[in-house]
């Protein structure tokens, strides 16, 4: 029941944090924010690791309590916050309290700022998108709606493909499977010192190992910070598709070579992919969630992403065991080619759909895809 009902709330975070943040910052900030929603699931997996390494090795009752009990902290935390979180001005124009919308408009920007004139270009574009009627999931897979849902969807499904649960969720029982011993997985190298886990003797060596991928993610995901305004959403996903996708085959062809480097090196490269992963497509998924869904089925498009990527994880948890279990298919380092190939079919897609949102406002992204500009070109359209 405890694990049910922190999954309903794990789910609600998912889908209203891209959007909440994407339509409260200011277009200048709105892909670091975002971006913010990729840390807050690293940190948390972080701190999750920690939390179940300083408790797994009771054998009472708290071995399993404590780490749901440590949980309510965080949620007393978020709870605290809350008054002072503004609504959403989109979903207040929506639904006609205008003066609510300014009133949050001032809470946001401040009474120095002529927040009319923002007040104004939200209710031009909600109106432009009205149609008279409540709009439903249907409408997301309608019109110019559609392709929006794809892109939206897909960069999720793109997580998937390059195979972020085998990586996060099965790194440590793939270091053992490549070779090494459960004491070198402990010592993971210079890497482990550099962030500062070869001292946490709290932790057996699985949950090192863990931790090590783990910690990349956070500072890949912090890293993801400075790009995201500099080099742009396309970039920064489709070049972290092409590494992600690069450094699974060479897990690939390192697994074919039967020696105690090659092993070092599969799970060296394992460590460098989850760093690359989240400073490209973890963070910038939700980024480009948040830009890509239209402002009237922005709730509706997310909720389409996040069950893509329930019904991805659920199908890659059923298959990755069988794939990599010495007693099924035994791939070993060979998975790298299942989902190098996979990645490589991902990474034509992303070509072709992630478009590169820096800087444009709502209305502007509105009218490229109701004028039809192709994805890929958006970055390039000048005249909107």
């Amino acid at each position: 029941m405890s694990k049910y009902v922190l999954g309903v709330g794990l789910g609600f975070y998912l889908t209203i944090a891209p959007l909440c943040t994407s339509e409260i910052a200011p277009v200048q900030l709105r892909g670091i924010a975002t971006a913010g929603v990729n840390l807050g699931i690293a940190v948390g997996q972080l701190l999750s690791n920690s939390v179940v390494a300083g408790f797994g090795s009771r054998t009472d009752r708290w071995a399993y309590r404590a780490p749901f009990a440590i949980q309510i902290a965080f949620s007393l935390f978020l709870l605290a916050g809350l008054p002072f979180a503004p609504e959403s001005v989109w979903f207040l124009v929506k639904k006609g309290k205008n003066e609510e919308a300014r009133r949050a408009l001032v809470k946001l920007w401040g009474k120095d700022v002529d927040v009319d004139l923002k007040l104004q270009g939200v209710q031009i574009t909600v109106a432009e998108e009205a149609t008279g009627e409540e709009l439903t999931i249907k409408d997301c897979f309608r019109g110019t709606h559609r392709i929006r849902t794809i892109i939206s969807t897909g960069v999720f499904a793109c997580q998937h493909l390059v195979g972020i649960v085998f990586v996060l969720g099965y790194s440590s029982y793939f270091f053992q499977l490549a070779g090494l011993a459960t004491e070198d997985s402990f010592y993971m190298g210079v890497g482990g010192e550099l962030l500062g886990f070869v001292h946490l003797r709290i932790f057996e060596g699985n949950m090192l190992t863990t931790s090590l991928v783990t910690g990349c993610g956070v500072l890949g995901n912090f890293a993801s910070y400075f790009a995201v305004n500099t080099l742009g959403r396309r970039k920064v996903f489709n070049g972290g598709m092409v590494a992600l996708t690069s450094m699974l085959l060479l897990i690939g062809i390192l697994d074919v070579i039967p020696t105690n480097g090659a092993r070092w090196a599969m799970s060296a490269i394992t460590v460098i992919w989850a760093f690359v992963y989240f400073f490209s497509i973890g963070a910038m998924a939700f980024v480009i969630l948040g830009e890509t869904s239209a402002p009237s089925l922005r709730a509706p498009t997310a909720s389409c992403a996040t069950a893509v990527q329930g019904v991805m994880g659920l199908i890659m948890n059923l298959a990755i065991p069988y794939m990599v279990n010495p007693d099924e298919a035994n791939l070993k380092g060979k998975v790298g080619f299942v989902f190098g190939g996979l990645g490589a079919i991902a990474t034509g897609w992303a070509f072709l759909y992630v478009p590169e949102l820096k800087g444009r406002t709502f209305e502007e992204i509105d009218r490229m895809f109701q004028a039809r500009v192709p994805p890929r070109k958006m970055g390039s359209e000048v005249h909107i």
